[in-house]
């Protein structure tokens, strides 16, 4: 989590966002912001995620959502 948070602190300037905050409503998280985030989740990872799996991350809305779905990409994955 706190990789996480150091990531959107550095590269979407949202310091110490709640776990449960809807990033698009509380810090004008647009899709080119998701865009970028899914780039920094595949180097975290070390692969290059499937256009299904990019697809999964369209409901993503909060901090709490982005380490399940991380979590998930890591089990699907390992």
């Amino acid at each position: 989590m706190q990789h996480l948070i150091r990531i959107f602190r550095e590269n979407f300037e949202i310091d110490n966002p709640g776990t449960d905050d809807d990033l698009r409503d509380e810090y004008e998280f647009d899709s080119i912001d998701a865009i970028e985030l899914l780039v920094e989740i595949e180097k975290m990872l070390g692969f290059t995620l499937t256009q299904e799996e990019k697809k999964q991350a369209m409901y993503i809305r909060t901090l709490d959502q982005t380490c399940d779905y991380i979590e998930t990409l890591a089990a699907t994955r390992a």
